[in-house]
């Protein structure tokens, strides 16, 4: 166990001074203007984090944004290679964040009743982005999501089928009826 966290934390501490890293020049800044180890402000800013989802007002908005910003960067960036890898590691991310997202529109109550719901939801989210080849993400697509998908796979292309068959339908209607006017 003791290995395990020793592990963990150089591999912080790494990232922490990785100069590739976009975070790397506050920490270093902040470790010279504070004289305290950058590790040290990391685990502050990440106890007030969690602090603030438990007990916060607003800690919806912080999830979310904890939610997105990381990931939606590093997907624009995996756009930019020319690997296959990254874009499938990151499509599955956020097809687990749309029905997480839509899961929890139509199970709003569910906020209400589970104690530290958005930590909670921040930590799943975090587990899903972390860089690792069985994360969050990969393990409930393959586990949750694909079944579903592989089950109702006809009936949605079916359903978005006709939709957009009456749609181009009543566009064209549309566009007839202010044509002729």
């Amino acid at each position: 166990m003791a290995n395990k966290v020793e592990e963990i934390r150089g591999s912080i501490e790494s990232s922490l001074k990785d100069e590739s890293k976009p975070w790397t020049q506050f920490f270093k800044l902040a470790e010279e203007k504070t004289n305290v180890p950058r590790l040290y402000i990391f685990l502050g800013g990440v106890a007030v984090v969690i602090l603030y989802l438990a007990f916060g007002y607003g800690a919806q908005i912080l999830c979310n944004v904890i939610g997105v910003a990381y990931p939606a960067y590093i997907s624009m960036k995996a756009i930019e290679t020319r690997t296959k890898e990254d874009d499938t590691k990151w499509l599955t991310y956020w097809v687990t964040f749309g029905v997480l997202s839509v899961f929890e529109h139509f199970s709003f109550f569910l906020v209400q009743i589970i104690p530290f719901y958005w930590l909670l939801k921040c930590l799943f989210h975090i587990w899903c982005m972390v860089p690792m080849e069985n994360n969050g993400s990969t393990i409930m697509y393959h586990k949750v999501i694909q079944p579903y998908f592989k089950k109702y796979e006809k009936v949605a292309d079916s359903f978005i089928s006709d939709t957009t068959d009456k749609l181009k339908q009543t566009a064209g209607e549309m566009i007839s009826k202010v044509k002729s006017t």
